[in-house]
């Protein structure tokens, strides 16, 4: 096992970390404090085709690996960036590539790869549901040839700088199906031509992720825009988790490993009581164990990469790289801002707008209970608790 990056990689990292150069920290705070949508950013990297690197080349992609777009959103925020903003882009695609009808593959890869059409908006949770997603209550009736759909869906990130929607919904109600993963299907929105049928309500947060929720009322979606069989979209969503994980593991460890680099540099300039800060144990112990513990998880996302792009599904390996590198990125936020003491507070030296960042991963996309629960049950073997 290989554990450099190579030739190519290193070009990737090197290509990515330029661009993140065009965008410095004056440009985050900004759209931070004003909670905007950073649309130069990602328009930036939708063009230079980094939002494509997954789409197979004869779409007019990059063909790259799930390993390439792990580096490139790590890259992102390593930077001091964000990669939230534009990722979801990456592995919602690779729903339609997976399990989309060749006539929606040929229609939306091309596009989006070429940058003039986003696949960014995501529905899947709902207020009443939670993380209990079959449980959802957002239905699509079937009539003729067009599903009409009524429900409502929250946390739905993105919606205004997407064209298109992935919806999950229910085509037989919960009550009606024996298997409670049966009866929910995947549709395409095109949110151009959804019009008074989507109403949004976007969703104040401490940090500039455009959340929404987002209320459906009699929209009409045509049957050609449903994803693969009706009835199996459980599965197909499923299918994008790992790839969600994965790549989720590498914008925080990106995240955890940009706070131990500002803290140890501030450490080892910051003098006080006549000695760098960085030679007190209590300063340096924190951070050491912090970037040992992002280096271990940042092991197994690579494993868990590795394993998707040889075609297997790591379940085990992408969900302990999230919990993982999460847990070790809040420790990394935590010994960065006893690093720099009262200055971390302060919005001009970046630390407290990571560190806020730094506290969602712990419980978003998945919650890392949930994730504890996924491997005690699932490959420990143990009595499921929920």
């Amino acid at each position: 096992m290989d554990f450099e990056l190579t030739d190519d990689q290193r070009a990737i990292r090197d290509a990515v970390a330029e661009l993140c150069s065009r965008f410095p920290s004056e440009y985050w705070r900004e759209r931070d404090a004003k909670l905007e949508y950073p649309v130069e950013f990602v328009d930036a990297l939708g063009k230079a085709g980094w939002l494509s690197v997954l789409i197979p080349e004869e779409y007019g992609g990059g063909g790259g690996t799930v390993a390439d777009a792990a580096l490139i959103l790590e890259t992102i925020n390593r930077s001091g960036g964000t990669g939230v903003p534009a990722h979801a882009q990456m592995y919602t695609m690779g729903t339609v590539l997976r399990h989309g009808s060749d006539e929606q593959k040929q229609r939306l890869l091309p596009e989006i790869a070429a940058n003039t059409l986003r696949l960014q908006a995501f529905g899947v949770t709902e207020p009443d549901a939670g993380s209990d997603t079959t449980r959802i209550r957002t239905f699509a009736a079937r009539e003729g040839d067009h599903y009409v759909v009524n429900g409502a869906k929250i946390w739905t990130s993105r919606f205004q700088h997407s064209d298109y929607m992935l919806l999950l919904t229910r085509t037989t109600r919960y009550e009606d199906v024996e298997k409670k993963t049966d009866g929910l299907s995947v549709l395409l929105v095109d949110l151009r031509e959804a019009g008074d049928a989507i109403s949004v309500r976007p969703i104040r947060t401490m940090t500039s992720h455009e959340t929404n929720e987002v209320r459906i009322e009699n929209l009409r979606v045509p049957v050609q825009n449903r994803i693969g069989e009706e009835g199996k979209g459980f599965r197909y969503i499923l299918s994008g988790l790992n790839a969600e994980r994965i790549l989720v593991a590498s914008e925080v460890l990106g995240d955890g490993f940009w706070f131990i680099d500002r803290a140890t540099e501030y450490a080892r300039e910051r003098v006080v009581f006549g000695r760098p800060i960085g030679q007190n144990q209590g300063v340096q112990f924190p951070l050491a164990q912090a970037y040992a513990d992002l280096e271990a998880a940042s092991l197994v996302r690579w494993k868990a990469a590795a394993k998707f792009d040889a075609g297997e599904q790591p379940g085990f390996e992408a969900n302990a790289a999230k919990l993982l590198a999460s847990k070790a990125n809040w420790a990394a936020a935590n010994a960065a801002m006893d690093t720099f003491g009262g200055y971390g507070l302060a919005e001009e030296f970046e630390i407290e707008r990571k560190f806020r960042e730094a506290r969602l991963p712990m419980v978003a996309p998945v919650n890392n209970n949930l994730i504890l629960a996924y491997i005690g049950h699932q490959v420990l073997g143990l009595p499921k608790s929920y």
